[in-house]
């Protein structure tokens, strides 16, 4: 299994190198892994790369596990599918840690990207993430993992079969487990308690990496095969899962505030989280009254929705 552990933060050196030994002695690690702070809410740093020959951004994230939708609120002015050869790419992997306990996997899908904290509250762990396209919207609520399965068999619902047949694609009642299952080679079970749609809901992963990054599934949620390979091997039965809708993120870094902005999904269970005066209430909720922040900065990010960190104050 490849390694490619990325320690980023600003930690002193000793424990940096302690945390990368415990993670490659004890679980299988792939993607962006990082020390959780101690003060403060950011993980990782900015990176950048350039385009080299029949290159897109979807390709070039997947180098540094960041999903295409990630790659394209970064690079607003590049073509995504055929950027120029040699033009500098922004590569997101910079994050602020979602508000919420810091416990289990948290999935959020306005960034389209997980969370998972480490048993021992050392180690952050995060993937992205292929969410439910339009109709077929991922459920929110807080959950748990109630199986894992190798190689699992898919039973498609008569839903999804009848949508296939309108296409002239005839769906069979089970397609079994292997490398050509949409559901790829590992799945993990969510409990249905806690969710707020209906139908059985699983974190996969899948045959078609392209559709990772994106709103792509009947409401699952898909990973990329090394990544799932990954936190399968690492996350126990009953491990707690919480999804949560947050376009906007808010954290400390080196006693500053900072602002994540991702462009919000536009489905009526997630209106909730998208207003610029729920904006508000979260950097509210963050500062006490003698921090001065910019709004005129903040709105002007959240408006923009580039996907990474920006300084507000």
């Amino acid at each position: 299994m490849k390694h490619k552990v990325i320690f980023l933060q600003r930690k002193s050196f000793a424990r940096s190198i302690l945390l990368v030994l415990l993670a490659s002695f004890c679980s299988p690690i792939f993607g962006l892994t990082f020390p959780l702070p101690d003060n403060g809410d950011i993980v990782g740093e900015i990176q950048t790369t350039t385009v080299g020959e029949n290159e897109s951004l979807g390709e070039i994230g997947r180098r540094f596990d960041v999903g295409v939708y990630e790659m394209i609120e970064a690079n607003p002015n590049l073509d995504p599918w055929v950027p120029m050869v040699g033009a500098i790419v922004v590569i997101p992997t910079q994050f602020i840690l979602p508000k919420v306990q810091r416990i289990g996997l948290v999935l959020n899908l306005a960034e389209m990207r997980l969370y998972y904290f480490h048993p021992d509250k050392s180690l952050v762990s995060t993937h992205p993430l292929g969410i439910g396209k339009k109709g077929w919207s991922t459920p929110l609520g807080l959950t748990s993992i109630t199986a894992k399965k190798k190689d699992p068999a898919w039973y498609p619902p008569q839903s999804i079969r009848q949508e296939h047949l309108s296409k002239g694609d005839v769906l069979p009642p089970v397609v079994s487990g292997g490398p050509d299952n949409p559901l790829g080679r590992y799945a993990l079970y969510l409990a249905l308690s806690g969710l707020s749609g209906k139908g059985n809901f699983l974190i996969h992963g899948t045959n078609r990496p392209g559709g990772v990054g994106v709103r792509s599934s009947h409401g699952c949620i898909r990973l990329l095969p090394e990544d799932i390979e990954s936190l399968y091997h690492l996350i126990p039965v009953g491990t707690q899962v919480r999804i949560i809708h947050e376009p906007y993120k808010v954290g400390w870094h080196n006693k500053h505030l900072y602002l994540e902005a991702h462009q919000p999904l536009t489905e009526a269970q997630y209106s909730g989280s998208t207003s610029i005066s729920r904006l508000e209430k979260i950097i509210e909720s963050t500062i006490n009254s003698s921090h001065m922040v910019n709004w005129t900065s903040a709105k002007m990010f959240a408006k923009t929705a580039n996907g990474y960190p920006v300084r507000i104050d």
